[in-house]
């Protein structure tokens, strides 16, 4: 086992006053437990390159079950590979167990391994033991290792840096403190193998190098210029994900220019590729600058505003007026596609409420009524969002931001309207000498009848 290189507090800028103190707390109990805890990846990164990390990740020698134990607040996510979540109020952290780099398989040890899944599922579900099914796990993919192991698993030296906060000194096992000092991505190991083996790796190195501002090592970027074509074998889904991450990373216009200029847009996205033009540029410009504003991504920026900002410079996304307003949902085209990225249909929908809001947030001849319903619509924020990343009308959104801020949480709610009294029914006496009340009166004597009987 290779020893790692140590640089103590001393010789790093890395301050444990800028790491989450709840990151703090939960490395400390682990490692109080006797379980090896580092705070790991971008984290140690972003910190040493004078940037405010966005997660702060752990990784551990405890196994997620051994973590469940320690933490009441924990909760065990994942099928592939078990992460544990150690939730404070609406902060998540995330801890996962150290991984070791397993070989690629053979054709032989995958028929075997999917023909033991199989039976263990059909054994299961004769026995009718649903936990069970719910639990098959692949065990290939939950394949434990050191700390080592998982520095060596990881895609870049600059991402695999371990900080130790009880000794407040940084470990380093693939000589990634000096591609920080260089500013440098660099692979650990072969990049042509480490590329085939997980194709996405390519875009985050063109993603890391333009939001980070950093160069790219010469050998990373003659791989990815070989196995560029390789990215079309990755998950859709997770290329999709990487895509949001882009748009909300306050550097999108860079990140595409430069994925267009390293050939991996044409074969992820050619309509966008394609679409490389001054409004696209603008777009994504605007989306960048209203971004950089926040220091966390706000809530009203959605997946369908970032899309938009993507889209809507070379797709037709409006809802057709009048002919098409009645159709339903299904019989309405999705005219948007991105290539090999599945467009999830309700980001599309969502993103054309958005749109077709717009002419209604700026027509200023709007009754009290109908500006209250406009507020309560569920596309509101977002529509607003829109209009002040794209329309670039400030005083129409502070006008609206004001209105809504002042508004009832619904306009029927009964807070807005006078509560009406209940009235009590009045008995009538009865009158003097009355006798008792007779067979199918109701209880009730004469005389003591409704007004107007």
């Amino acid at each position: 086992m290779a020893e790692p290189t140590t640089i103590p507090r001393s010789e790093h800028k890395l301050s444990r006053r800028h790491i989450d103190n709840d990151a703090l707390k939960v490395i400390y109990r682990l490692q109080q437990n006797n379980f090896e805890t580092y705070l790991v990846g971008g984290g140690v990164r972003d910190l040493l390159l004078d940037r405010r990390p966005k997660d702060f990740d752990l990784g551990t020698s405890a196994h997620p079950q051994q973590i469940k134990r320690l933490f009441r607040n924990c909760w065990i996510i994942g099928r592939r590979f078990r992460l544990a979540h150690i939730k404070f109020g609406r902060k998540t952290l995330e801890v996962a167990t150290f991984r070791k780099q397993v070989p690629p398989e053979t054709d032989t040890e995958r028929a075997a391994r999917e023909a033991e899944r199989e039976r263990a599922k059909q054994k299961a579900t004769a026995a009718g033991d649903r936990q069970t099914r719910t639990r098959l796990v692949i065990p290939r993919d939950n394949t434990f290792g050191t700390a080592e192991e998982d520095a060596f698993r990881r895609d870049f030296t600059i991402n695999a840096l371990f900080y130790d906060a009880s000794t407040r000194s940084i470990l380093d096992y693939v000589d990634g403190m000096r591609d920080i000092g260089r500013r440098t991505i660099r692979s650990i190991g072969d990049p042509n193998e480490r590329f085939i083996e997980d194709p996405v790796r390519m875009l985050r190195a063109v993603v890391l190098a333009a939001r980070l501002d950093l160069s790219i090592d010469p050998a990373v970027s003659t791989a990815i210029r070989r196995h560029r074509g390789e990215i079309v074998h990755s998950s859709p889904a997770r290329l999709v994900e990487e895509l949001y991450k882009i748009a909300r990373s306050g550097a999108s216009e860079r990140i595409i220019r430069d994925l267009g200029d390293a050939g991996l847009l044409k074969f992820i996205a050619p309509e966008l590729d394609r679409a490389r033009s001054d409004a696209l540029w603008k777009s994504l410009g605007a989306l960048d600058d209203y971004r950089r504003r926040f220091d966390d991504s706000p809530p009203t920026l959605g997946n369908a505003v970032l899309l938009g900002s993507i889209v809507a410079p070379f797709a037709t996304i409006e809802r057709p007026r009048r002919r098409a307003a009645q159709e339903p949902l299904v019989k309405r085209p999705l005219e948007v596609s991105l290539g090999l990225l599945p467009i999830a249909r309700r980001d599309l929908e969502r993103l054309r409420q958005i749109l077709d809001l717009q002419h209604r947030l700026a027509d200023g001849h709007m009754s009290p009524r109908a500006r209250q319903a406009i507020m309560h619509r569920s596309a509101f924020a977002e529509a607003l969002t829109w209009m002040e990343i794209h329309r670039q009308t400030p005083e129409l959104v502070a006008q609206w931001r004001g209105e809504a801020t002042g508004a009832p949480s619904s306009p029927d709610d009964e807070q807005t309207r006078p509560r009406r009294r209940r009235q009590r029914r009045r008995r009538r006496r009865r009158g003097p000498g009355a006798g008792e009340p007779g067979p199918g009166s109701g209880g009730r004597g004469p005389g003591t009848e409704g007004p107007g009987t």
